[in-house]
């Protein structure tokens, strides 16, 4: 069954996976030859949870029960990509080395949404015969 979701919701889902394409293109492409295999290497590393956890907003927005353990799990991939991917970007491109005490924030961010979404998940199968 389709849950209803918000406008805002349905764009934030959107741009973070359009995103993550942008970001991927702009590390593979603009930024090859700008930074060392270090930074190249870490951006990647930024792109790749960008982009899986667009998907599980993706995933999310289409699959979990509407409700509170939802509406938590999505902020929290959304907060994730921002605070993780985010800094990981700005590490590579040469931000301070103290932005990288933001990332584990990212990192516990992705983990309790993804403990979330499980939560919302069990709303799913106590209500299947």
């Amino acid at each position: 069954m389709r849950q209803p979701v918000s406008t805002t919701t349905a764009l934030l889902t959107g741009l973070a996976g359009a995103s993550a394409v942008v970001f991927g293109a702009f590390g593979a492409h603009a930024l090859r030859g700008h930074l060392d295999d270090a930074a190249l290497a870490t951006w990647h590393t930024g792109v790749e949870y960008h982009f899986w956890h667009a998907l599980a907003l993706f995933a999310g927005v289409l699959g979990l029960p509407a409700g509170r353990a939802r509406h938590t799990a999505l902020l929290l991939f959304g907060a994730g990509i921002l605070l993780f991917s985010g800094s990981l970007y700005a590490l590579a491109l040469g931000a301070p080395r103290w932005v990288g005490v933001i990332t584990p924030l990212g990192g516990v961010a992705f983990i309790v949404g993804w403990i979330a979404a499980a939560m919302a998940l069990r709303k799913i199968a106590a209500t299947s015969p």
